[in-house]
C-alpha cells in the first residue's frame, strides 16, 4: 500500500498528466475523429497510450533535463514540427470546404489500418509539443519528487491511458450529432484552426529559443 508521500506523488502525476494531455491537440483531434468514424479505435488508442508511457518514462529517467541542455536543437524541432502541423491542418481545412459523409465502415485491416497507425505515430512522435511538454515538463516535475519520482510517472501514465481510452471509445456517443455532413465540416474546420494555432505557437517558441 502506498504511503503518504508516494500517494501524493502518484496523484500529482495523474493530475499534471491529465492537465497536459486533455488540451485539444493533434493527437486528441485524430483520436476523436477515429472514434467518431469507428475506425481502428483500439490500435490508435494503444499507440497513443504506449507512446505517452514511453515518453513519460524517458522524462522521469532524465531525458527532459538532457534536452533542456541542448538549446540549439529546440528551434530546429519547433520549426520542423510547425511545418508538419501546418500540413495536417491544411488537409483538415480542405475537408472542411467540401461536404462529407459519416463513414462507418472500418475499411479493412490492410492499408487502412497501416495508414491510421502511421498517422497516429507521426502526430505523436513528430510533434515537438510532446517532447517539450511531456518529456521536459513532466520529467522536470518528476525530479522534484526525489525517490518517489516513479510514482509520479506512474500517475501520469495512468492519466494518459484513461484519457485516450475515454476519448477513443467515448467519441461514439457523439455519432448522432455527426450523422450530418455539416458537423464533420465544423469538426475539420476546428481541427484546421487548432493545428494552425499549434504551428504558430511552435514557430514563436522556436524564435524565442534562438
Amino acid at each position: 500500500m502506498l504511503a503518504g508521500p508516494a500517494l501524493v506523488a502518484l496523484a500529482s502525476g495523474f493530475a499534471l498528466g491529465l492537465g497536459l494531455i486533455v488540451a485539444i491537440g493533434a493527437q486528441n483531434a485524430f483520436v476523436l475523429r477515429q472514434g467518431l468514424r469507428l475506425e481502428h479505435v483500439a490500435p490508435v488508442v494503444v499507440v497513443c497510450a504506449l507512446s505517452d508511457v514511453a515518453l513519460i518514462a524517458a522524462g522521469v529517467l532524465g531525458a527532459g533535463a538532457a534536452v533542456s541542455r541542448a538549446p540549439l536543437l529546440i528551434p530546429v524541432v519547433c520549426f520542423a514540427g510547425a511545418a508538419f502541423l501546418l500540413g495536417y491542418g491544411a488537409l483538415a481545412g480542405r475537408r472542411a470546404l467540401r461536404p462529407g459523409v459519416l463513414v462507418t465502415e472500418a475499411g479493412g485491416a490492410g492499408a487502412g489500418l497501416a495508414a491510421a497507425v502511421a498517422t497516429c505515430l507521426a502526430l505523436t512522435w513528430l510533434n515537438p509539443h510532446v517532447y517539450l511538454d511531456t518529456v521536459v515538463l513532466l520529467g522536470s516535475m518528476a525530479s522534484t519528487y526525489g525517490e518517489h519520482r516513479w510514482q509520479f510517472g506512474v500517475g501520469a501514465c495512468v492519466g494518459s491511458v484513461l484519457w485516450f481510452s475515454a476519448l477513443g471509445y467515448g467519441a461514439r456517443l457523439l455519432r448522432p450529432v455527426f450523422a450530418r455532413p455539416a458537423a464533420w465540416r465544423v469538426l475539420d474546420a476546428v481541427i484546421a484552426v487548432v493545428m494552425t494555432a499549434l504551428a504558430v505557437s511552435l514557430v514563436v517558441r522556436g524564435l524565442d529559443a534562438r
